[in-house]
């Protein structure tokens, strides 16, 4: 077998037998669909979605200086993190430029008290996040631990997900606030249960050792199948996120970009003690961001069919004032939708006149706030 053949999920001969349509993905070979993308992501907004998300990252961090290590590694204030919350928050370069968007989960303590964290990257970036910690780390008193192959990852989510997930869990998930997660059984196995998703509605993220994965899978698709639960692709997982005004790596996130520069300066803490890497960049970014910023992300609506992709120019007045970083058919919506950078002159909601140049013609689109969609609580 040779490095650059995709890696295979625990999950990888059940996608095959539903009649998954599988794709390379940063790496790993990933159902894209089952059916129709459209009727995946319509059951998430209605009934419930599951999805194998195993290819995403996951690196340790424990010892005596883990939180200390976390404080000068990443941008957020994770010495702030309660046992069994969590928070996004994103690792960048010395220059500023995001290296990648994150989730740390604060475990319980181990058993010599020191505190616990799983860290997870996307899985394009896991590699890059786990050297970069593993270099930062020089000089404290913590651990940084590869656990990639420690996880299997299955979301349920959706307004039926807990219902469904309350079935077969021991797990008091009435108490689980939104970015918390606790160790309980799913099915009867180990899992931490988070309650954290990617897809603007409520859900679950169930961490689970890989030869239980298939066990947790069949039990859920069991218990929710009345419900309306369907299996869910990597396809309608970017509709979801893009209607949710989610940012993903890559398009919206690059090392071109600051935090602020993407409009998530509050995930930087400035506040919090000791310097961090890029603090001074990312200090300086902050105040262009408050005086001036280059390009404001914005959502972009059409006002006919045709979709909008990464990459393509947005114009206004025949001159390029921004480019689209995500652009989708919005099953919600029933039109297409994109997400762009623009000229903050054009980024004020409501702006009329921007079209999207697809394939020469320019086509007709209407400035909105992020996000798209919202569910309602």
């Amino acid at each position: 077998m040779s490095s650059n053949a995709p890696r295979h999920t625990a999950l990888d001969a059940l996608h095959r037998s539903l009649g998954a349509t599988m794709t390379d993905f940063a790496g790993w070979d990933m159902p894209l669909r089952y059916g129709s993308e459209r009727d995946e992501h319509l059951a998430v907004r209605t009934k419930a979605g599951l999805f194998d998300l195993s290819h995403m990252g996951e690196i340790t961090v424990t010892g005596p200086q883990a939180a200390a290590l976390l404080n000068h590694a990443l941008v957020g204030n994770i010495a702030t993190v309660g046992v069994g919350r969590a928070r996004y928050t994103m690792i960048c370069q010395e220059d500023g430029g995001i290296l990648d968007d994150l989730i740390v989960y604060r475990l319980a303590d181990d058993e010599a008290g020191s505190p616990h964290y799983m860290v997870v990257a996307n899985a394009s970036n896991a590699q890059v996040v786990l050297d970069a910690l593993t270099e930062r780390a020089a000089g404290f008193d913590a651990e940084v631990r590869d656990d990639r192959d420690a996880y299997a990852l299955i979301a349920v989510q959706g307004p039926e997900s807990p219902g469904i997930l309350k079935a077969v869990t021991d797990a008091d998930l009435d108490g689980l606030k939104y970015y918390a997660g606790l160790p309980g059984t799913v099915a009867g196995v180990p899992a931490l249960i988070a309650r954290t998703g990617y897809t603007g509605e409520d859900g679950f993220e169930l961490f689970v050792a890989p030869a239980d994965a298939e066990k947790v899978w069949q039990a859920l698709t069991d218990a929710g199948t009345p419900a309306g639960l369907v299996p869910c692709g990597l396809s309608c997982r970017d509709t979801l996120r893009l209607e949710a005004g989610m940012p993903l790596y890559g398009h919206e996130l690059t090392t071109s970009l600051t935090p602020f520069d993407a409009g998530l300066g509050r995930v930087v803490k400035f506040e919090k003690d000791g310097d961090f890497v890029g603090r001074a960049a990312l200090e300086a970014a902050a105040a262009r961001a408050g005086q001036n910023p280059p390009r404001v992300l914005v959502g972009l609506i059409a006002e006919g069919r045709r979709v909008p992709r990464a990459g393509f120019s947005v114009v206004a007045g025949g001159e390029v004032i921004g480019e689209v970083t995500s652009g989708a058919p919005s099953p919600t919506l029933g039109r297409p939708i994109a997400m762009a950078y623009v000229d903050a002159a054009h980024a004020a909601p409501g702006t009329t006149g921007v079209g999207v140049d697809i394939r020469g013609s320019h086509e007709p689109y209407e400035v909105v706030a992020l996000p798209f969609y919202k569910r309602q609580k």
